[in-house]
């Protein structure tokens, strides 16, 4: 079999191979160094998504190689005298993944290195992202997933070519649109008309920065897009400035309510208009953040939740807690976050989730006290894998201490994550939690690490459970070098940003 792979006999089978390492660069290139069929099959999944990677810009370089001779003198007479090498593929037309920003980005980045002196505003930026534009829709791309925003970068001469190339957008199925007030320009509303006619097939839709006093015509396209959709699954809507109108835009999802899968609302004001979500009987995923949570709970009749996120200034637990009984043993995902007050009336979610919700794998609870009820909470939670804790240590020293002990020692064995992060009081007595706990940890996440008790804990824990691999610290920086010396040589310190996970 092995051979009937590297003499090409099995694309299928190479295919989903490749599709696997989708996300992993290292490997793809691996994988073209291997035979020349490998190559072949290898370099389209390399460039799908050559903007996000962390990598030298100099890849545009193999681009423009592909310009025409037109091109190629017009960058000439912007300073850009550089010689482009033939190379043996068209690589613009693997691009699938395409966000603006980062274009503009790894545009100017590139220009920095090959012009060596160069103004943000230097017209070669302008320029060479117009070209690039250009260039991949006349190489026949079809994009899969774009984050897009109105900018001036872009000319009108591309707006006209994207209306011409009904392909570019066709396959778009995830599709992220910054909603500024740039979007009330006429090129602005050119795109979304141009999304509208071309895209059926998005099932991802994000609206960033979303403002209620934008031109009418804006709201009218947009409702168009969502309208044009055969299934869209996940609608995501962050507001700026907590918009309270919708002019229809929300309303027109009841086209969607049998596909939606999906709903994140944060930063936006209520509206009559969220009602129409009571139809999506089919929700699975529901974020509500700085959002009326109460309202727009009420309005629904979810009893499929697999997750749950509400971030709030103040949790209001009877309106929850009807949401927590209907999803029951379904819900595996739950964040409850009170931004700058105790739950009202904690005992009461505590045991609803005790009751109702036993196989929860990801739990994130902020500014609930550390009680004996939570304590036993998750105790009970025998298939919990994340935890995350920020609570309000409001008790004697020497009983927290305690606390801190039972809590070590019923964690689940199925734990494998452990963020302590914004809990200042708990992290300055990971010692005990330590010394204390069994749970197989994989990651651990605390606030900082800078005295010889923690230090010693942190060591002995390694050596006995032998599964740690990762402690992320907040104040990583700040690491004293013998402290990151002796530590390091039983598990990796890393700043908590790499190892962070969200619900």
């Amino acid at each position: 079999m092995e051979s009937k792979i590297f003499m090409g006999d099995m694309p299928e089978l190479m295919e989903n191979i490749l599709n696997n390492l989708n996300n992993e660069f290292d490997s793809l290139y691996s994988c073209t160094l291997v035979s020349r069929h490998w190559c072949k099959m290898s370099i389209p999944f390399l460039w799908q998504d050559p903007f996000s990677l962390e990598t030298s810009p100099l890849f545009i370089s193999k681009y423009l190689s592909s310009l025409g001779e037109d091109e190629k003198y017009s960058l000439k007479e912007c300073g850009l005298n550089a010689e482009f090498s033939k190379t043996l593929f068209v690589y613009a037309k693997f691009l699938k993944v395409l966000d603006l920003s980062r274009l503009i980005w790894v545009t100017w980045k590139y220009l920095k290195l090959v012009k060596k002196s160069i103004f943000y505003n230097d017209p070669s930026i302008n320029l060479l992202i117009n070209l690039l534009f250009k260039l991949f829709m006349e190489s026949g791309a079809t994009l899969h997933k774009s984050v897009l925003y109105v900018s001036t970068e872009i000319n009108p001469e591309i707006f006209n070519l994207l209306e011409q190339n009904k392909q570019f957008f066709s396959q778009l199925q995830d599709l992220s649109l910054s909603v500024k007030s740039e979007f009330s320009t006429k090129n602005g509303t050119k795109l979304l008309k141009i999304l509208a006619k071309n895209t059926t097939k998005i099932n991802a839709l994000k609206l960033e920065n979303f403002r209620s006093d934008c031109e009418p015509e804006l709201f009218h396209d947009l409702i168009s897009i969502i309208k044009s959709q055969v299934q869209l699954r996940r609608f995501s809507i962050i507001g700026e400035e907590i918009p309270m109108e919708f002019h229809g835009m929300i309303s027109s999802l009841k086209s969607q309510t049998s596909s939606l899968h999906e709903v994140i609302i944060r930063y936006c004001g209520y509206s009559a208009e969220f009602e129409i979500l009571k139809d999506c009987k089919n929700l699975e995923t529901l974020c509500i953040r700085h959002c009326d949570h109460r309202k727009l709970l009420k309005t629904l009749n979810c009893s499929k939740l697999s997750t749950l996120e509400i971030f709030d200034s103040q949790i209001d637990a009877l309106t929850i807690v009807q949401i927590l009984e209907k999803s029951g043993s379904l819900l595996q995902r739950l964040a409850l976050a009170s931004a700058s007050q105790k739950f009202w009336n904690e005992p009461l979610i505590l045991e609803t989730l005790k009751s109702f919700c036993q196989n929860l794998t990801y739990l994130h609870i902020l500014n609930t006290g550390f009680s004996t009820q939570l304590i036993e909470l998750i105790g009970n939670l025998q298939k919990l894998q994340f935890l995350k804790l920020w609570c309000n240590n409001y008790i004697p020293e020497e009983e927290l201490k305690i606390r801190i002990k039972q809590f070590a020692e019923i964690l689940p064995m199925t734990l494998q994550y452990l963020d302590l992060l914004g809990d200042a009081r708990l992290s300055s007595y990971i010692d005990i939690l330590l010394n204390h706990c069994n749970a197989p940890l994989n990651k651990l996440i605390i606030d900082r690490l800078d005295n010889e008790k923690n230090i010693k804990a942190l060591i002995e824990f390694c050596i006995r459970n032998r599964t740690l691999n990762y402690v992320g610290v907040n104040r990583y920086l700040n690491l004293d070098d013998n402290i990151r010396k002796e530590v390091e040589t039983y598990v990796a310190l890393v700043p908590y940003e790499r190892i962070i996970v969200d619900c």
